[in-house]
């Protein structure tokens, strides 16, 4: 029978037991996504993407996934950036985002093949790329690699790049997409923030003024003391111009009737438009070329007679037709082209020899000396001839934009302020119709791209640099600003006029079943908002520790008072120099000639008038230079050739070459802010010591420094910190616009190369 017992094993294992191991899984690599704004989609990308960031080198390139969206191309890495040690943020761009409309020209690159194209909107790209390089509008030039990226998915990024950054349409820019996303969702603001606010300046609680309204426009008048002058609503729902606003100023004298009467005679229908008064009754307008030949002089003596009455005096009218006293807008767009092929494209190696006599030969600052010297006359005319003066120009809508703002920023020390400025561009240049969507080019067809804007900015900053204790914002301040008007978010640069705007975003309002109630158009975001751009820290760096406002608060008797400065407190600026610096012309004996020097032997640049106001003209110059400046007063521009000078820090800022480590401006302006700081800091412990009952701690917390630099902040006080360079708060990391020192003759030579052997043999050396 068989046993139901299982039988014994036999066989024995002699091996050790061991336990089982546990699987751990692999480390899953960071998923890389985009931060994006309300309205951005993701359009197309690509992984593993190498950002360069030397030209010889690849040790220090990045590697992560590249990224286009409807609004900007973004590079999203891991890889810490090396070699910066400072960048500032902007909060609508990463580090290594470009805005679609900041875009100039794409290239892509095969090297197997070794072709290159430049790719636009609706054009095929017939290889597989290698490279792609971006030259942005800002002097930028960024470059990727697609070596491991997968060949076709590096072929539709590029193409989906090319494609969004030239848009056929006006509506296709981003701005209106996101704005829209407000009336989709009315309970909430769009990211944080109420599109369409004026903004304060730089941190302020003050609105910018729009001049949307009769209100606006109303309170300049009464600011300026214009009693003779009235807001005209002729134009609501631009009825008779389209390139006009819906309110702006005009004479008393002149009723509705004859404006509607007289507006066909004009170019535009752009009528005479009020600027700006002084206190002494002459007023400053601007006005289109009359058309009409046959009823010309009349409707031109009718305009005149109006001005005059309005004047207290009833002194004559000055016109100055600006076609004729300085370069057109295709004038000013070829000396930006040389300025820009010399800051960008020229090896810095291969130019420094002849850099200054091309910067020279691009005339650029030639014009900034020509808006400032016409300017200038003009301030005499209204200041010591008390003449109401009329600029003239054909459409009224270009140079005259410029050269009323440098007038009204000599004569009027509001406009030296952060909120002044934005509501002289508001004033001047958005509502009066100047074509920010041609000029700037953001569609990428125009052919009347111009950077007249950047002329003013430019030219700002030149009487900055002159009298930096007279602005209450600083360089990086315009800087920031120019860079804003490639960002197509904002309806502050994004139209060609106010008509346009609301014309626009209505048809886009209606496409999208956007229920706009009784607003005239959408709402967009203002550049003024600058909460929405950059932190409250960051805003810091608009101020400038050197201004000196018309009011300082002091502590008397345990008591804060309000030290108010008269015309008898002047700025100390002209000391020290000498005489023949005083009035910027240098004479003979000071004149020393050097090799590819800009500086000419200019003869007086005011003198040069064969009228008869040559004399009290030279006369009212003379005496102004001969004074200490009153910083609240009238400023005059230096024009000789030592004082007009490169704007580095918009120009340069990209150029590795050109930066100065731990030097430059900012260095004094750092001393200056910590300065100013531990001043501040005194005054808010007096004020802390000196209040009945004393203030809660709190408040001495909320009233903190308005210093982006700060006592005992970054360690040692007397030292400047390591991030500080020339091209503060920018880094020109990144950007290949030149070649690196390193491997150059140059280079070679410092490292102890033969002196004698020629640039050809080193420069063939290993």
């Amino acid at each position: 029978m068989f046993s139901l017992k299982p039988p014994k094993a036999t066989f024995k294992s002699y091996l050790l037991p061991q336990t089982e191991d546990k699987i751990t899984p692999e480390p899953r690599l960071k998923k890389l996504e985009p931060i994006l704004l309300p309205g951005e989609i993701v359009v197309n990308e690509v992984n593993f993407v190498r950002k360069c960031i030397a030209a010889d080198t690849s040790q220090y390139d990045l590697w992560g996934k590249l990224i286009c969206s409807n609004f900007k191309i973004s590079f999203i890495t891991d890889d810490t950036m090396p070699l910066q040690r400072f960048h500032y943020k902007n909060l609508l761009l990463g580090e290594h985002d470009v805005a679609l409309t900041c875009i100039e020209q794409i290239v892509t690159v095969n090297d197997a093949k070794r072709k290159q194209k430049v790719l636009g909107p609706n054009q095929k790209l017939k290889f597989n790329p290698t490279e792609l390089i971006i030259y942005c509008k800002d002097f930028r030039i960024v470059r990727f690699r697609f070596d491991e990226a997968g060949p076709e998915s590096a072929k539709k990024v590029c193409l989906a790049i090319a494609h969004y950054s030239q848009p056929a349409d006006l509506q296709l820019l981003f701005a209106f997409e996101y704005v829209s996303k407000k009336y989709h969702n009315p309970a909430k603001k769009v990211n944080g923030l109420d599109p369409g606010g004026g903004g304060g300046g730089g941190g302020s609680n003050q609105q910018t003024p729009l001049y949307e309204t009769y209100s606006d426009w109303d309170r300049e008048i009464k600011r300026t003391g214009a009693s003779e002058w009235r807001v005209c609503s002729v134009n609501e729902g631009y009825m008779i111009s389209t390139c006009l606003p819906e309110y702006f100023v005009v004479p008393s004298s002149l009723a509705d009737q004859d404006l509607k009467n007289f507006s066909p005679s004009f170019a535009g229908r752009r009528m005479p438009m009020w600027c700006w008064n002084h206190s002494n009754g002459s007023a400053l307008v601007r006005m289109a070329n009359i058309k009409d030949a046959l009823h010309q002089r009349k409707i031109d003596q009718r305009i005149c007679n109006a001005i005059t009455r309005s004047h207290p005096q009833r002194s004559d009218v000055y016109k100055s037709d600006l076609d004729k006293s300085l370069p057109n807008i295709q004038e000013i767009q070829a000396a930006f082209l040389k300025l820009k092929q010399l800051c960008v494209n020229e090896p810095f190696e291969e130019t420094e020899e002849k850099w200054l006599s091309s910067l020279e030969n691009a005339r650029w600052l030639e014009y900034v000396r020509l808006f400032l010297k016409h300017s200038a006359e003009l301030v005499y005319m209204l200041d010591s001839k008390h003449v109401s003066v009329t600029l003239q120009e054909e459409e009224g809508r270009d140079l005259s934009c410029c050269v009323a703002s440098l007038v009204q920023v000599m004569l009027d020390p509001f406009f030296r302020t952060i909120i002044g400025f934005q509501s002289l561009i508001q004033k001047e240049w958005v509502m009066a119709g100047y074509p920010f969507l041609d000029r700037c080019n953001h569609l990428k067809k125009s052919d009347k791209e111009s950077p007249l804007f950047l002329m003013f900015l430019d030219c700002v900053w030149q009487l900055l640099e002159q009298y930096p204790s007279a602005f209450e914002f600083s360089e990086a301040y315009l800087t920031i600003l120019y860079d804003s008007t490639r960002i197509s978010l904002f309806g502050t640069f994004l139209f060609n006029s106010p008509h346009q705007r609301v014309k626009q975003s209505t048809e886009f309002a209606i496409s999208k079943n956007i229920q706009l109630g009784d607003e005239k158009g959408l709402k967009f975001p203002a550049v003024w908002d600058w909460s929405l751009q950059h932190t409250a820290r960051d805003r810091m760096l608009f101020h400038n520790p050197l201004y000196i406002g018309k009011s300082a608060p002091c502590v008397h008797n345990g008591a804060v008072k309000s030290f108010k400065r008269t015309k008898k407190n002047y700025s100390s600026t002209l000391r020290g120099l000498p005489p023949s610096l005083k009035n910027g012309i240098i004479s003979e004996q000071d004149f020393l000639p050097r090799r590819n020097s800009l500086i000419l032997k200019l003869k007086p640049d005011f003198l040069q008038h064969t009228d008869n106001n040559a004399s009290g003209m030279e006369q009212y110059f003379r005496e102004w230079f001969s004074k200490p400046v009153d910083l609240h007063g009238v400023i005059l521009p230096r024009l000789s050739g030592t004082q007009i000078k490169l704007w580095k820090l918009c120009y340069s800022r990209w150029v590795p070459e050109a930066q100065i480590n731990c030097g430059g401006f900012i260095t004094a302006f750092h001393k200056i802010s910590l300065l100013a700081d531990e001043v501040d800091r005194l005054n808010r412990s007096l004020r802390q010591h000196s209040s009945s009952p004393p203030l809660p701690a709190s408040t001495s917390k909320l009233d903190q420094s308005r210093m982006y630099f700060r006592v005992n902040e970054f360690g040692d006080a007397s030292a400047s910190p390591e991030f500080l360079s020339s091209s503060f708060p920018f880094s020109p990391v990144g950007n290949l616009c030149r070649r690196s020192i390193l491997g150059t003759p140059l280079s070679k030579f410092l490292s102890g190369a033969k002196i004698w052997l020629s640039t050809e043999t080193l420069a063939n050396e290993d």
